[in-house]
């Protein structure tokens, strides 16, 4: 089954990567004097890949996604083996695992900061999840192909896995007692799980974390988006690990 990627920046930056298979490319028919359109019908034709310009008509089949005028067809994401992934040789690995975070443009930005911040993979389950999508894929800003994505059937079993290999496990919780800041994410493997906006994670997953912890309210108000409160945390790890070791970047 094919997926889609849409929107100039995106399905640009697919093309330039060349990672990733492209079967065919959608175009609106309507003059192109703008320079991504152009570069991406270059790129195309250099790559042998097979574009079609549609009217206007035929382009409101795609009229609930802001397209831009361009959409390009892909296979779908692969993803990978979580056995393969954890025996690979790196110290301190992080990975994120978001535990019912259903809006695919949560779930992208997430991935996009992962990958900006170093993140080595993102974990997620297979139900009460978003999966990749376009929507993912677009939110993400092609950084879906730029980070391990590992689908799982279960995060119990995962999480497990995880601590019976050395890893850590943050689960962030707004009830928690310690400040995200408050904990040292250098020289270790760590898992920081995030959880759906309204419920949370899952009590079975976060029974089973070492660390609970919650980025302060400084005002009575409901909480951050799961995204912004993903990237506050992943960033403050990033700090930290610059300051332990200045030489990384």
């Amino acid at each position: 089954m094919e997926n889609f990627i849409y929107g100039r920046n995106n399905v640009l930056e697919l093309l330039l990567d060349g990672r990733r298979s492209v079967s065919k490319i959608f175009l609106l028919k309507s003059p192109h004097d703008n320079p991504k359109i152009n570069k991406i019908i270059d790129l195309a034709k250099n790559k042998g890949i097979v574009f079609q310009f549609l009217t206007k008509e035929k382009f409101q089949k795609y009229s609930d996604i802001s397209h831009q005028g361009v959409i390009a067809f892909v296979p779908p994401v692969k993803y990978t083996d979580f056995d393969e992934f954890i025996k690979r040789d790196k110290k301190n690995k992080k990975v994120i695992i978001t535990d019912g975070v259903e809006d695919p443009h949560n779930m992208g930005s997430i991935i996009r900061t992962a990958v900006c911040a170093g993140f080595d993979a993102v974990i997620f389950p297979s139900r009460r999840n978003s999966l990749i999508n376009a929507t993912v894929e677009k939110s993400s800003a092609g950084a879906v192909n730029h980070i391990d994505l590992i689908l799982v059937n279960s995060l119990v079993s995962i999480v497990d896995k995880l601590k019976d290999n050395n890893f850590w496990i943050i689960a962030a919780d707004m009830n928690a007692k310690d400040n995200y800041y408050e904990i040292d994410y250098c020289n270790m493997n760590f898992a920081l799980v995030m959880g759906s906006e309204q419920e949370g994670i899952s009590s079975s997953v976060l029974k089973k974390a070492d660390y609970r912890i919650k980025i302060p309210m400084l005002v009575d108000f409901d909480s951050l988006n799961v995204a912004n409160a993903a990237s506050i945390i992943m960033y403050e790890a990033v700090k930290q690990i610059m300051q332990n070791s200045p030489d990384v970047v």
